[in-house]
This record gives C-alpha cells, structure tokens and sequence, in this order.
C-alpha cells in the first residue's frame, strides 16, 4: 500500500514539475501574473513557474513588426491625397519596466494596432493639411520627419520604438494626376524649345566667329602678300633703275650717246607689248614726236632716281 501511495506521490511531483517548466523562445519574453497581478517576467531559455498559481498573461514579441497604411488626406488647397507607407516598428528595448506598459496598455495587439496606425495617419493628414497640393511630392522626408517628432512620446508611453517610416507612394485624384500630367508635359515642351534655342544660338554664334575668323585670316594673308608683291615691284625697280645708270655711266665713258639705252627699251616694251598682249589691242603713238615724247618721261624718272640716291 505504500509503495503505490509512493508511486502515486511521484507521479504528482512529475505532472507538477512538467507543469512548471515554461520555455521562451529567442525574441519573445513571457509575463507571469499571480492572481491576477503582475508577477514577473520569463526571458528565452527554459523556466520555471509555480504550478497553478502563476499563470502566463502575455508573449510578447520584441522582434521588428510592419504594418501598411493607406489612408487619405486633404491639402489646404482641398486637394485629395492618397498615401500607401509602411510602418515598422518594435518594442524599446527588453528591460522589465519597458515589458510591463508593453504587456499592460493594450487589451490586445488589435488595439494596439489600431491606436497606432490611427496616430500615424491623424499626424500625417494634420501636416498635409498645412500644404499646397504641389507641395506634397516634394515633401515625403518632411512629412516622415514631422510624423516621427509627433508620435515618439505616445510611444514611448506604450513601450515602443518607431524605426521607420516608408512613404511608397502618393496619387491624387484622376483629374489632378492629369492636370499635373499636363503641366510637367508643357514645362518639358517649353524647357525642349529652350535648349534647342539655346543650341541654335551657340551654332550661329560659333559659325559667326569662325566666318569672321576666317575673314580675318584671309584679310591678313592678303595685306601681307600685298605687302610682299610691293616690295618685289620696288625692288624690281630699283634693280632697273641700278642696271640703267650703270649702263649709261658706261656709256658716257666710251663717248655713247645715252639716248640708245631709252631707244632699247622703247622697242623691247613694244616687242614685249606683242608677245604678251594675248591679242588685246593696245595704242601707242609712234610718231618722232609721241616717241621723244616718252624718251623725255623715262629720262624724268631716271634723273629722279638719281637725286633719290
């Protein structure tokens, strides 16, 4: 008899030592009442609780959750706004304080939920409100950032900690998408007839400045081969002019008669004029007195150049 009242007692401290073996798995923490009241809390790993009298109240998870909102809000300019974001957030940290407002604030996760995304979205339309429809796209790091400073101190009342919000998307209405549409089209047209303009401009410009440098270039190629072509002339002439009087020095010293250099060179010009004149029709006076004529011009120019020497 009593070694099955032994064996009874056994098996009561084996179902009450089973029973009181409570593991935690990692990222989760387990808060114990006792009567209703708070107790304690379980960390991960394998514990112990006493049978029956502490019970297990709540699991709480202290990994990273998401949730995603959509929700409308309206400008100040009475435009509607669709936004779509992704809320992530967790628990603080794993501290007991920061456990108990976790495990006790809320009925439920549900309600939880809901006074968080209902926060979220009144911060959000509350700063929408304050802008212009054109504003908003413009404005998605501004609108987290006002949400962030909004919402921390409620929730660091409830034991949480939001990490990050994502804004993925924002529309308006049909009509104001199109109208919007339609403006970013005209400004792209208006920006596209401007650059084409500003391109046309610096090809005319550049094709100005390359006409006029060339006109430049060629304007002093033709100064200096003008510039060339008269000291040739001048020196052509006076190699004439040097030739000549020694010419007529020499003859003065064999007792010549200077006027045959001038009679030579009026026929040589009259020879050169038929060989080169490519059958154009040129009038001389060939007459005694047209020719002592053009003797006396060519003895003027000799004797000035003389004098000039």
């Amino acid at each position: 008899m009593e070694t099955f009242i032994s064996f009874w007692w056994l098996i009561v401290l084996l179902i009450i030592l089973f029973t009181g073996m409570v593991s935690v798995t990692q990222g989760n923490i387990t808060v114990l009442t006792m009567f209703g009241k708070y107790r304690r809390i379980l960390r991960p790993g394998l514990n112990f609780k006493i049978p029956v009298f502490e019970q297990i109240y709540k699991v709480i998870s202290i990994q990273n959750r998401s949730v995603e909102l959509e929700f409308q809000a309206v400008t100040v300019d009475q435009a509607n706004v669709y936004f779509k974001s992704m809320l992530l957030y967790s628990v603080i940290n794993a501290e007991e304080e920061t456990i108990k407002k976790v495990a006790f604030k809320f009925i439920s996760d549900k309600d939880l939920m809901q006074a968080l995304i209902r926060t979220v979205e009144g911060s959000i339309r509350a700063y929408v409100a304050t802008k212009k429809q054109a504003e908003i796209l413009l404005l998605r790091r501004e609108i987290v950032e006002y949400v962030k400073a909004q919402i921390d101190h409620s929730l660091e009342e409830w034991g949480y900690h939001l990490q990050d919000l994502q804004i993925n998307d924002i529309t308006f209405d049909k009509a104001v998408m199109e109208s919007m549409s339609k403006v970013v089209a005209s400004n792209n047209l208006k920006a596209a007839a401007e650059n084409e303009g500003q391109a046309l401009l610096i090809t005319k410009t550049k094709a100005a400045e390359a006409e006029g440098n060339a006109i430049k270039i060629s304007a002093e190629a033709e100064k200096e081969a003008a510039r060339l072509r008269g000291q040739g002339v001048a020196l052509f002439r006076e190699e004439v002019a040097k030739g000549m009087s020694q010419a007529a020095e020499q003859m003065k010293q064999a007792n010549l008669d200077t006027n045959v250099i001038l009679f030579s060179m009026w026929t040589e010009a009259i020879k050169n004029f038929a060989e080169v004149s490519n059958g154009n029709v040129i009038f001389l006076d060939g007459s005694p007195e047209g020719m002592d004529k053009n003797m006396q011009q060519i003895k003027a120019m000799l004797q000035m150049k003389t004098n000039k020497s």
